[in-house]
């Protein structure tokens, strides 16, 4: 009478498999909270920090205290708006990481990529384009760099375990 037990090379690798998926989605969970907790500083910096973004003291050697006041006010509601986009992104990444991915649902895997690679990659290249104003690149970019690696090797670690469901 034969059986359709698993072989213990077949039970081994559906571990690794289950290792992998847990530990790549708790990366990509954890990476979306950095997006949430940039978001929250960048959102911080506005009102009670220097008024620029993390890493711009200044605009040209301009505090917004030197600015004209519409300009800032501007400036501030550009802000808000960013800080908000980024904190929902990273709630969205989170979420879909940490409830769809350790249950090996392909389109929250996807969709997590996704909305991390959209808003990265309409955002970063604008930093790499001349210095209209000076800004610190590591404390500027640094943490956002920092979450996205830890993303992507989220991302990999997970990829065999989605992609093997079942």
């Amino acid at each position: 009478m034969a059986t359709n037990q698993p072989t213990a090379d077949e039970q081994q690798e559906r571990v690794q498999y289950e290792s992998r998926l847990r530990n790549g989605s708790l990366l990509m969970t954890l990476a979306g909270i950095g997006f949430v907790g940039y978001g929250v500083v960048f959102l911080v910096m506005n009102f009670v920090g220097s008024g620029f973004e993390l890493g711009v003291s200044t605009l040209g050697g301009m505090t917004t205290a030197d600015l004209e006041p519409t300009v800032a006010y501007y400036i501030s509601h550009l802000h808000v708006a960013t800080a908000a986009f980024i904190i929902s992104t990273g709630i969205a990444v989170a979420s879909l990481s940490w409830y769809g991915v350790r249950q090996r649902l392909t389109w929250a895997w996807a969709t997590a990529i996704i909305a991390a690679v959209v808003g990265l990659a309409l955002a970063l290249p604008m930093h790499w384009t001349g210095d209209a104003f000076a800004h610190d690149w590591v404390t500027h970019l640094g943490p956002i760099y920092l979450a996205t690696i830890v993303f992507v090797v989220g991302v990999a670690l997970s990829y065999p375990g989605v992609r093997n469901a079942g």
